[in-house]
């Protein structure tokens, strides 16, 4: 049985009668009883081939109607429901199964028990995300039905105003990601607890994401900054009419790709912050987006609920405006990890959650993203940020996109190097970042790549650039070495 009032009751429950069209892609769409009546069947056969309360199931099923149905299914059974990329490679898949030792697997074959022995996850468990993976390997996150709702209604509840027409059918939710990630799972959820149909992408193209726009009268959706980016650089994509607003997910979004989406398409773009442990506590309402324009680059301002705070590197509070380590607390977050590991080792003493990103916060509240801890260079004592770094390589128009690393450097210790997707010259590159940057944060070599290596959410795989600019050795033969370093 699924926990009364948890996730599956925002499929029971939902607002639609039956004959409505609930689910829909570019060549389907579902009604929302028949979105009910595959998840039932699913949830009977599921209780047929022996599933008990709290026992994990994997989906490992394409972006569509059927994905939904199973999910809900898996939950309506009292299942843990636990999502599989259907192009993962056998390796990552069986490194799914060791993490959460599930009961039975659906996929393109049908439902089929996993052949292992399976754990049993506490009552309130709901499902399975997992971290990024873009300095180790993914470790999978256990989320509950009372967190996930409440994050779905601490974000809608500023969306939703005082003077909503609890009459008006919402949007319907474009989702552009795969379900297989937290912000698939995280949108199709968000959807239906604001009474919205779905509308669901197997895999991004900017083509098909401007025929839907259209189709379904999308005014505001989600999407990555790499998609962001995409249809920025794709000359066929000329108007995304009646899209108004985009909120960026998954990974950093910079001002630059920002301001090129929105001056193109005439688009608002409200950054956000989140992760998985604590989901989405940073964010933009539509009226901070129209009062604070010169704010475009900030995540936004903590949601209701959700305290911050900045510190240094002891600990201690950074002064107002400076940078430090951002801290959250959330009202609610994830209840662990679901190979064993706990939340613990990441709360301070006063429960705050260490984010693992810089941040400084403005004099108006909103807060501004500058870099992953585990990302920041130590040029010889010297900080360099590469996302401040990137912007400035960027603003090239022979730069398509730019990721800075740091290297090992027998005197300065790290050095930064940059890998460059473009066609700009060392020389015009090096000029830029003179003009831009102070001299210890210049590269000192620039690396020509087809293209950057990324995770499933967008975000640019450091650790393998890194070990890509080991096998290359060290930089020879630039201008750029020994600029101002130490």
């Amino acid at each position: 049985m699924a926990p009364e009032g948890g996730l599956a009751d925002l499929l029971i429950d939902h607002p639609f009668p039956d004959p409505t069209p609930l689910i829909n892609t570019l060549q389907r769409t579902v009604t929302a009883g028949e979105a009910r009546s595959a998840a039932a069947e699913t949830a009977e056969r599921l209780r047929e081939v022996g599933l008990e309360p709290g026992q994990a199931v994997v989906i490992q099923l394409p972006n569509g109607p059927d994905y939904v149905s199973a999910m809900f299914g898996v939950w309506m059974a009292g299942g843990v429901f636990v999502p599989a990329n259907p192009r993962q490679p056998p390796a990552e898949f069986d490194h799914v199964v060791e993490s959460t030792a599930p009961m039975a697997v659906i996929d393109g074959d049908g439902l089929r028990e996993s052949g292992v022995e399976p754990s049993r996850y506490e009552e309130d468990s709901a499902f399975v995300t997992w971290t990024s993976g873009t300095t180790g390997r993914p470790r999978p996150i256990l989320q509950t039905h009372s967190g996930y709702l409440e994050l779905l209604d601490r974000v809608l509840k500023p969306l939703r105003g005082k003077a909503a027409d609890p009459a008006r059918t919402p949007s319907p939710n474009l989702v552009p990601v795969s379900l297989a990630l937290n912000a698939g799972i995280y949108n199709v959820l968000f959807g239906l607890r604001a009474g919205a149909p779905l509308v669901l992408m197997d895999r991004f193209t900017t083509g098909e994401f401007a025929t839907l726009v259209e189709r379904f009268s999308i005014r505001s959706t989600v999407l990555p900054p790499a998609a962001m980016v995409m249809l920025a650089d794709d000359d066929a994509i000329t108007d995304l009419s009646p899209l108004r607003f985009v909120r960026s997910i998954t990974a950093p979004l910079s001002p630059l790709s920002a301001r090129r989406f929105s001056d193109k398409f005439g688009v608002t773009v409200l950054n956000g912050y989140g992760q998985a442990e604590v989901g989405e506590v940073i964010g933009w309402t539509a009226a901070d987006a129209r009062e604070h324009p010169d704010k475009v680059g900030a995540v936004g301002r903590p949601h209701a609920g959700v305290a911050i705070k900045v510190v240094g590197e002891d600990g201690a509070a950074a002064p107002a405006g400076a940078v430090g380590q951002l801290l959250v607390k959330p009202p609610r977050m994830a209840s662990g990890y679901a190979d064993g590991g706990s939340l613990e080792d990441r709360l301070d003493e006063d429960g705050f959650v260490r984010t693992g990103d810089y941040a400084r916060v403005d004099g108006d509240g909103f807060v501004w993203i500058e870099g992953r801890v585990s990302d920041l260079i130590n040029r010889g004592g010297n900080k360099v940020f590469p996302g401040q770094v990137e912007e400035v390589l960027c603003l090239s128009p022979q730069v398509s996109e730019a990721a800075v690393v740091g290297i090992p450097d027998e005197r300065l210790g790290e050095v930064p190097v940059a890998f460059i997707v473009g066609s700009a010259s060392d020389q015009e590159l090096e000029q830029l970042c003179r003009e831009h940057l102070a001299p210890y944060k210049i590269p000192v070599a620039f690396r020509r790549v087809a293209a950057l290596p990324r995770s499933e959410v967008g975000k640019v795989l450091r650790r393998e650039l890194i070990e890509q600019a080991g096998r290359a050795g060290a930089p020879t033969g630039t201008s750029v070495r020994d600029s101002g370093g130490a």
